[in-house]
């Protein structure tokens, strides 16, 4: 299939290419620093940021899309559900 973007290198503000299921896990890192988090369920995320800085978001919207740089979603306080990481 023809991809007439394939020549562009991506940038943070492009459209995600590639996405992966979160487990949420205190103790384990995604396997890659996103660039959006896809907020299947409604809920609160307990999260850590791709500086190292923790976060939690009560309240995140089913469907939403958050535009954050993600290196780990904490299991504990995390009750938001099919959350996928886009990259």
């Amino acid at each position: 299939m023809p991809d007439r973007f394939a020549d562009h290198a991506p940038g943070l503000e492009s459209p995600a290419g590639h996405g992966f299921a979160i487990t949420p896990s205190d103790t384990i890192d995604l396997p890659e620093i996103t660039r959006a988090l896809y907020v299947g369920g409604a809920g609160a995320i307990t999260l850590v940021l791709a500086s190292g800085a923790p976060l939690t978001l009560a309240g995140a919207a089913s469907g939403s899309i958050l535009p954050l740089r993600v290196r780990q979603v904490r299991a504990s306080a995390t009750t938001a559900t099919g959350l996928i990481g886009l990259i």
